[in-house]
C-alpha cells in the first residue's frame, strides 16, 4: 500500500526592534492565508495563552519598578514555556501552521545582548523553554533605531518597560538580530522595514512561496 506523505505545517516567526512592524506583518500574513482557505494560528510573545498573557502584563508594565534583569529573563522563559507547551507545539502537531509575533530570538536580542546577560545564558533559558520547537523561518524586519522611534511616537499609547529603556537598548537589539541572521541565513530572511507595509507583505509572500512550494506547509 502506498503511503501518502503528510504535509508538515510551517512555524513562522517575525522579529525586529520595537516599531519595526512585526505585528502588522504577522497579521497581514495570517489574514491572507485565511482568505486562501488555510487555518493558521496567529500568536505573540510574550503572551499567547492565558497564563503567558498574565506574565506579559507583569514584565512589560511600566509601573513594575526596578525589575532585575535575570528576573526579567526568567519571566520571559516561563511565559515561553507555557506558550510552547499549551499552544505552539499542539497546534503544529494538529497540522496547523503557526505564525508568531516574536519568539526565542527576542530573548537573545533583548535580554542576552540588550540587557547584557550574555547570549549563552539567554540560550540556556530558551533551550529549556522551547525544547525542539524551533521556527522554520524567522522574518527579520530591519529598521533604524531613529525611524522606529519616530513610528512609536506617532503610534502613541502606553510606553512599555522595554521601550522606556531607550535607543541604546534598541540599537543593541538591532545589532543582535542582524548578527543572528548573518550566522544562520538558511533560517532567517531580512527585509528593509522602511518600505511601505503592503510592499513588505508582498515581498514576504513571494519569498515564502518560493522557499516552500507547498506553503504554508513544508
Amino acid at each position: 500500500m502506498q503511503t501518502i506523505p503528510v504535509k508538515q505545517p510551517l512555524f513562522l516567526v517575525f522579529e525586529g526592534i520595537d516599531g519595526s512592524g512585526t505585528t502588522t506583518q504577522a497579521r497581514r500574513l495570517y489574514d491572507r492565508l485565511h482568505r486562501d482557505g488555510h487555518r493558521p494560528i496567529l500568536t505573540r510573545e510574550p503572551g499567547g495563552t492565558p497564563l503567558a498573557e498574565r506574565i506579559r502584563a507583569l514584565v512589560l508594565d511600566p509601573e513594575a519598578g526596578q525589575v532585575d534583569n535575570i528576573t526579567e529573563l526568567l519571566l520571559y522563559g516561563a511565559s515561553r514555556r507555557q506558550h510552547v507547551t499549551e499552544l505552539i507545539a499542539p497546534t503544529l502537531a494538529s497540522g496547523k501552521p503557526v505564525i508568531s509575533d516574536r519568539y526565542a530570538s527576542s530573548t537573545v536580542a533583548y535580554q542576552g545582548v540588550g540587557r547584557g546577560l550574555g547570549v549563552e545564558l539567554a540560550t540556556v533559558v530558551n533551550d529549556i523553554a522551547i525544547g525542539a520547537t524551533t521556527p522554520d523561518t524567522t522574518i527579520c524586519l530591519d529598521l533604524s533605531v531613529e525611524h522606529a522611534s519616530e513610528r512609536r511616537r506617532n503610534r502613541g499609547g502606553i510606553v512599555d518597560r522595554l521601550e522606556q529603556a531607550g535607543d541604546s537598548l534598541q540599537q543593541s537589539v538591532r545589532d543582535a538580530y542582524l548578527a543572528m541572521a548573518q550566522a544562520d541565513p538558511e533560517r532567517w530572511y531580512v527585509l528593509d522595514a522602511v518600505a511601505e507595509a503592503e510592499r513588505l507583505h508582498q515581498d514576504i509572500w513571494t519569498y515564502l512561496n518560493n522557499r516552500y512550494p507547498n506553503f504554508p506547509y513544508r
